[in-house]
């Protein structure tokens, strides 16, 4: 039998008995550092399902008295039976070596929860959650008895959120950061600065976030984090064991900074007509001026600090259209040394690898477009005044992901074609007015994919020059907003695609059987539901 629990996990046994957690059910845990991971399962189900079990209790097992009532679940530091499971490949966020390999088992008896550290018990407490779910009915979950032994493929699984385009204010990256929890994704990348907008306060330079920030995309409202308001979400995200890795892009992708300090843009200022009202702007931080160095300090310096738990800073790197290839390879040699001059570790779009990378380094892999199919015309084509700097662009990419391996970086494996989610849907929706929404959320150049097209890849297989899973530091999904008006339509594009990308970051299972997948994917709705998110409703699930 196939358990509904996405990622699908590596060995699961079943059997015909079962075990009925009700609202009188209790979860004890066997030390002090597992209070707070049990009293967060505690609340995360009430959230999915409406359940609300009985507080944790701390019962050390040497001193439970003989006729203590036994508690329904029972979570415990222990490596038993985990032996047989990989470790993970890659690396993590937060540069710690944590193991994340839990079991779970449910008999006639009770439900025990294990790993060798909280947050493999908290990974193993997700598993229940979802079981929780698909098996709720009138107040009461008649869970399955089941076994399961599980962990992660890679370290690093995330999703880059684009809050510049459309600035999506705390409350609304709370709820992302709880979808990810739910599916063990342990990194949120946060894209703070483009050409719309800087959303992250640089007290040395003001005019950031009170000139920067006051836009976004088109006519969208703007807005910022403060300082208070960053510190309170990589705290949340740290409860639920997702790292907050921060993105500020340069040398390109710097309109808004220039718009702050026209004193840092180049002396003659280029755009692109794309004769629809938008323009590409073909301009960047030049890395021959001292002024261009006292900023990126000054940002890297009130930046780090606010993001304690990463271990990385990323630094952008893409898309430096219009610079010389000469001086985009000096930018992001010297911003790398200066990110690691404040201990933390480089991480930039793949184009980065065009400088001088070490083995610490990380590159993100994202341009999977087939370039020789676009020319046929068997493609996507784009705007034709992108055109010749898009084909540039396109044909330098092929070489950059074997170039950084070449160098001993790993690659984070973030694929256009499987992983970019500001892709149109390609499946229907039973709704009519996410049909209607349908037509216009995703970018018509990338094509429309559908949910199985999403899981139709493998991070190994199909990243250029990648023959083994230590050359990844993990894989991560990414949502653009160029098309995203406000939090209904960030969800719909986010759901329920998240799970895929979670079930090719952490499941082994190099190939995903879609209806398996579907059956385990239609058991999430009644959370989703619960919580009140948004989700496109295609007509190849069942939805429950």
């Amino acid at each position: 039998m196939s358990l509904p629990v996405i990622p699908a996990p590596t060995t699961t046994t079943t059997s015909d008995e079962t075990f009925t957690l009700s609202g009188e059910s209790g979860v004890a845990v066997q030390s002090p550092e597992l209070a707070g991971p049990a009293a967060l399962f505690v609340r995360e189900v009430r959230l999915d399902t409406g359940l609300t079990l009985v507080p944790p209790v701390i019962r050390d097992a040497a001193t439970v008295p003989p006729d203590a009532t036994p508690a329904a679940v029972t979570v415990l530091i222990s490596d038993e039976g985990l032996g047989d499971i990989p470790s993970a490949a890659g690396v993590r966020a937060d540069g710690n070596d944590v193991d994340e390999r839990h079991g779970l088992e449910i008999t006639s008896e009770g439900v025990r929860v294990w790993g060798p550290t909280p947050e493999a018990v908290h990974r193993g407490l997700t598993s229940l959650r979802q079981l929780i779910t698909a098996h709720l009915q009138d107040g009461t979950a008649v869970l399955p008895a089941a076994r399961i032994v599980d962990g992660p493929r890679f370290a690093w699984r995330g999703l880059s959120l684009d809050v510049v385009r459309t600035f999506h204010a705390p409350a609304e990256v709370r709820r992302v950061i709880d979808m990810l929890a739910l599916y063990k994704l342990n990194v949120l990348h946060l894209h703070l600065t483009d050409d719309q907008g800087w959303r992250v306060e640089v007290p040395t330079r003001p005019e950031l976030t009170r000139v920067g920030a006051a836009g976004a995309i088109g006519d969208r409202p703007g807005g910022y984090y403060r300082t208070h308001e960053l510190a309170e979400l990589v705290a949340y995200a740290a409860d639920r064991y997702v790292t907050v890795v921060p993105e500020i892009d340069m040398p390109g992708h710097t309109s808004a900074v220039f718009t702050a300090y026209p004193e840092l843009a180049p002396a003659e200022l280029r755009t692109i007509d794309l004769g629809n009202g938008n323009a590409i702007p073909l301009n960047a931080l030049e890395p021959g001026r001292p002024e261009t160095w006292a900023f990126v300090e000054d940002v890297l310096d009130a930046v780090v600090p606010q993001f304690p738990q990463s271990a990385y800073v990323h630094i952008g790197g893409d898309e430096a259209w219009g610079m010389a290839d000469e001086d985009h390879a000096a930018f992001v040699d010297k911003a790398a040394a200066l990110v690691r001059a404040r201990g933390k570790r480089v991480v930039g779009w793949q184009e980065i690898a065009r400088a001088n990378l070490g083995p610490d380094d990380v590159a993100q892999y994202w341009i999977s477009i087939d370039l020789d199919a676009a020319d046929a015309g068997n493609g996507p084509v784009p705007p034709e005044d992108l055109l010749p700097i898009l084909v540039e662009h396109l044909r330098k990419a092929k070489g950059d992901a074997p170039k950084a391996l070449a160098a001993g970086a790993r690659l984070i494996a973030s694929p256009t074609t499987w992983l970019y989610f500001d892709r149109p849907h390609g499946d229907a929706s039973s709704d009519p007015e996410q049909e209607e929404a349908r037509k216009r959320l995703g970018l018509e150049f990338y094509g429309p994919a559908t949910l199985r097209d999403g899981l139709d890849w493998d991070p190994v297989e199909d990243t250029p020059g990648v023959t083994s899973t230590d050359q990844l530091a993990g894989v991560e999904a990414a949502i653009w907003c160029e098309t995203i008006t406000g939090p209904d339509d960030l969800e719909v594009l986010l759901l329920p695609r998240l799970p895929g990308a979670a079930e090719k970051g952490w499941s082994h299972q190099t190939q995903t059987d879609w209806p398996m997948y579907a059956a385990r994917l239609a058991e999430q709705s009644p959370a989703w539901r619960t919580r009140g998110w948004t989700w496109l409703k295609s007509t190849e699930v069942d939805w429950k």
